[in-house]
C-alpha cells in the first residue's frame, strides 16, 4: 500500500467506477476490494496507470466536488478524443480540458502538448493558445498549435 494515496467518496457506485477506470486507462488495475455490509464493496483499491486511489462507498453524506479532478495526460488528439467520449458518455463536458463522469468525478484530459502552446517561449503565440483553449472544451492539438504558430 503506497504512503500517500486519494481516497474519493462514492454513493454506492465506487465498484462499477473503479472497474469503469480500469477498463479504460491502460496499465490500471482494481488491487483489492473490502465488502461491506450486504457483500456489496465498502471500499475499493485501485491503481490508474501506476497511482493509486481508494475509493469509498460512503454513502449519500458528501458529494463529489470539481474542486479536485483526476487527471489524465495523453499523448495525441486519438487519445484525447477517445478519453474524452468515454468520460462525457452520461457525464457533461466543461471547459479548458474539465469534464464530469457519469459517476460525478472530475477529469481534466490533458494533452501533453497543451504546456508548451500555452507556456510557449513566444509570449504571443502562447496568448493566442491559450484564448484558443478558453474556447474549448475538448482540446483541439491541432487548433492548438495553429493559434500558437498565428494561422488562421
Amino acid at each position: 500500500m503506497a504512503k500517500v494515496q486519494t481516497c474519493l467518496w462514492f454513493d454506492g457506485n465506487g465498484e462499477e467506477a473503479a472497474a469503469f477506470y480500469v477498463g479504460l486507462i491502460p496499465d490500471s488495475e482494481i488491487t483489492n476490494i473490502v465488502p461491506g455490509p450486504g457483500g456489496k464493496a465498502l471500499i475499493v483499491d485501485l491503481s490508474l496507470a501506476g497511482a493509486p486511489y481508494t475509493f469509498l462507498n460512503g454513502g449519500p453524506t458528501y458529494k463529489l466536488s470539481p474542486a479536485a479532478s483526476i487527471q489524465v495526460f495523453t499523448e495525441d488528439q486519438e487519445e484525447t478524443d477517445r478519453l474524452w467520449a468515454a468520460l462525457t458518455d452520461g457525464g457533461e463536458e466543461s471547459r479548458c480540458a474539465w469534464c464530469v463522469d457519469r459517476f460525478g468525478v472530475s477529469w481534466q484530459v490533458v494533452p501533453r502538448a497543451l504546456p508548451g502552446y500555452i507556456g510557449g517561449p513566444d509570449p504571443d503565440g502562447a496568448r493566442r493558445a491559450t484564448e484558443a483553449m478558453m474556447g474549448m472544451a475538448k482540446i483541439d492539438i491541432a487548433a492548438l498549435k495553429a493559434a500558437y504558430e498565428g494561422a488562421d
